[in-house]
C-alpha cells in the first residue's frame, strides 16, 4: 500500500495533464458523436473552441467599425457613450463609405431653424413628444400623447430578466417614455412608474383564460389595476418569425412566470400561429373596438409586412366602418430580440423601409394616414435613422436591442440560450447579479435623453421644429452617384401626409400628453 501511495505522490505535474489528455484521447476515440474529436483526438478539441469563440474574435479583433451586423462597432459605440453621458462624437471625419448604395442625406436647410429664449427646447434639450394623440380620432375614452417619440419596444419578462425590466421600467419614468410589455404579460417589474403598452399575442399571456383563450374579464381587471397602462397593442406578428407560433418549455415556467402568464407550472405553453379570437379582418376590427370600448384606451396592432390583400381589406373596412387601430406598429423583417429558425430570420418579411413604406403608401392612398399613429420597430434607435423613418411617415420610434445594449448587452448574440454574459436576455440568478437597476435605468434614460437631442438638432438643422415635419424631399439615398440619386418620395412612391402640427410649445401645453410635462 505504501508503495502505491509513494507511486502517485511522486508523479510530477507534467505526468498528471499527460494522464489526463490520455484519458480525453481514449474518450474521444471510443465516443462516436463528434467526427472531428474522434479522427482527431485532443486536438479536435481545440478547433471546437476556436468555433465558440469565433463571434467573439471577430468583433473586437476582426471585423473593422463599420462591418458587423445587427450593429456595428460604431453603432454600439454610440450607445454606450450616449447612456453614460459620454463624448459621442467622432473627429477627422466619417469612416463611412458615403458614396456606398442606399446610403443616406438629410438635406439640410441654408438657415437652421432658429429657438429662442422661451423654446421648449431651450429649456429641455431632449423634449421631444409625439406630435399626435393615439386614439383621438376614434374618440376613446383615454386617448394618449406619448411625451417621447422614442420609446421601449415589445420585451417580455421570461425573455429578459427581472433586473432588465425593471432598469428599463424605471429608466423610461425617468425619460418620460413608454414601456412595451411584450407578449409576456404584465410584470411586478413593470410597474417600477413608467407609463406602459400591454402587449399580447396569440398566447394571451396576463389576460388568458383557462382554456387558453382570451379574457376580456382579465383585461378590464388588469387595466383597472394598473393605471399606468396608457395603450394596448395586439400582436399580429413579429419580424423574428412572422407566421410563426412559440413554445414555452414547461422547464422554463417557474411560479413567477406562471402566475403571471396565467399558464400551469411546468406545462409547455404553445403560442400558434393564429388568433383564436378573430378569424378574418371584420373580426379582428370588432375585437379591437370591443377592447376599446371595455378599457377606454387606445387600441393598436403590430405586424411585419408581407403581402398587402389584407392590409387593404382592413383600410376599406375602417373607411366604411369609421372603426379600427388607434396605432400601428410595423416591425422590421430583419428580426430583433426574439429567437427564429435562419430560414424565417433571413427570409420571411420585407425588412422596415419597404414595409413600412408599402404600408404607409396604401393608408395615405386610402386617406387614413392622418388619423393613425405610425409606429416604427426595426433598428431606428439613431436619429439620423429615425429622421429617415419620420420623413417616410412614422411617428414614433420604438427601440428593442438599442434599449439593451444601453444597460449593458454586448450583442453576443446568444439570446436564446439562457447564457447571456451580461445578465440581460437570460433567468440565470448568477448573471442576473450583475445588472444594478438603480445605475443602469439612469443609462437608458441618458440614451433616450441624448438621442431626442440629437435628433432635434437633426431636426433644426433641417429647417424643421418638429421631426413631424419632415418631408420625403427631405432625406435623399444613394442609387448610383447623385445625378442619380433619389429623393424619398421618387424611391418609396408616395409623399407622407402633413401632420398637423403648430408649435412646440402647444405641445407642452397639451393637456393630453403623457408623462410629467
Amino acid at each position: 500500500m505504501d508503495t502505491f501511495f509513494n507511486f502517485f505522490s511522486n508523479i510530477t505535474w507534467w505526468m498528471w495533464i499527460l494522464i489526463v489528455l490520455a484519458i480525453i484521447a481514449i474518450r474521444d476515440v471510443i465516443q462516436k458523436k463528434h467526427t472531428i474529436s474522434h479522427n482527431f483526438p485532443v486536438v479536435g478539441h481545440i478547433r471546437y473552441w476556436f468555433e465558440s469563440i469565433g463571434p467573439e474574435i471577430r468583433q473586437y479583433f476582426v471585423a473593422n467599425n463599420r462591418e458587423e451586423l445587427p450593429f456595428n462597432r460604431i453603432e454600439r459605440g454610440w450607445i454606450y457613450a450616449s447612456s453614460k453621458n459620454e463624448n459621442n462624437y467622432e473627429g477627422f471625419g466619417t469612416d463611412r463609405d458615403i458614396y456606398a448604395h442606399q446610403h443616406m442625406f438629410i438635406n439640410n436647410a441654408m438657415f437652421p431653424y432658429k429657438i429662442d429664449k422661451n423654446h421648449p427646447n431651450t429649456i429641455d434639450k431632449s423634449f421631444l413628444p409625439c406630435a399626435k394623440v393615439i386614439g383621438a380620432h376614434n374618440k376613446r375614452k383615454k386617448p394618449y400623447r406619448p411625451a417621447s417619440v422614442i420609446n421601449i419596444s415589445a420585451m417580455s419578462f421570461g425573455s429578459l430578466s427581472a433586473k432588465a425590466v425593471e432598469s428599463m421600467n424605471k429608466g423610461v419614468k425617468m425619460a418620460h417614455a413608454y414601456h412595451n410589455t411584450g407578449e409576456g404579460g404584465l410584470s411586478p417589474y413593470h410597474s417600477h412608474g413608467g407609463d406602459v403598452v400591454f402587449h399580447f399575442g396569440t398566447g394571451y399571456f396576463g389576460v388568458r383564460a383557462d382554456d387558453g383563450s382570451f379574457s376580456m374579464e382579465k383585461m378590464k381587471k388588469l387595466v383597472e389595476d394598473n393605471p399606468f397602462i396608457r395603450a394596448i397593442e395586439l400582436k399580429l406578428s413579429q419580424g423574428a418569425k412572422p407566421g410563426k407560433g412559440g413554445v414555452l418549455p414547461g422547464s422554463k415556467i417557474t411560479q413567477e412566470i406562471a402566475d403571471i402568464r396565467g399558464v400551469e407550472v411546468g406545462k409547455t405553453v404553445l403560442s400558434p400561429p393564429n388568433h383564436k379570437a378573430f378569424s378574418t379582418i371584420p373580426e379582428m376590427v370588432d375585437f379591437i373596438e370591443a377592447i376599446a370600448e371595455e378599457t377606454g384606451l387606445p387600441v393598436g396592432i403590430k405586424a411585419a409586412i408581407g403581402k398587402l390583400d389584407q392590409w387593404e381589406e382592413l383600410a376599406d373596412l375602417m373607411i366604411k366602418t369609421g372603426k379600427g387601430p388607434d396605432f400601428i406598429t410595423v416591425d422590421g423583417g430583419e428580426g430583433g430580440t426574439g429567437a427564429a429558425p435562419p430560414s424565417f430570420a433571413d427570409h420571411v418579411s420585407l425588412p422596415w423601409v419597404y414595409g413600412f413604406g408599402d404600408l404607409y403608401k396604401l393608408f395615405k392612398q386610402k386617406g387614413l394616414s392622418e388619423q393613425i399613429v405610425f409606429i416604427g420597430s426595426g433598428k431606428l434607435g439613431f436619429p439620423a435613422k429615425a429622421a429617415m423613418a419620420f420623413a417616410m411617415g412614422a411617428d414614433v420610434i420604438n427601440v428593442a436591442r438599442e434599449a439593451m445594449m444601453s444597460i449593458g448587452c454586448i450583442q453576443a448574440q446568444i439570446c436564446h440560450t439562457n447564457k447571456c454574459p451580461s445578465g440581460i436576455a437570460t433567468q440565470n440568478k448568477w448573471l442576473q447579479n450583475g445588472i444594478d437597476p438603480t445605475l443602469k435605468s439612469v443609462r437608458l434614460a441618458q440614451y433616450f435623453k441624448s438621442f431626442r437631442k440629437e435628433f432635434v438638432e437633426i431636426t433644426h438643422a433641417a429647417g424643421h421644429e418638429h421631426p413631424c415635419q419632415f418631408t420625403m424631399g427631405d432625406i435623399e439615398i444613394n442609387v448610383d452617384d447623385h445625378n442619380l440619386s433619389k429623393e424619398l418620395s421618387g424611391a418609396y412612391g408616395y409623399e407622407k401626409t402633413k401632420v398637423p402640427f403648430t408649435s412646440m410649445q402647444d405641445l407642452k401645453n397639451c393637456t393630453h400628453l403623457g408623462g410629467n410635462y
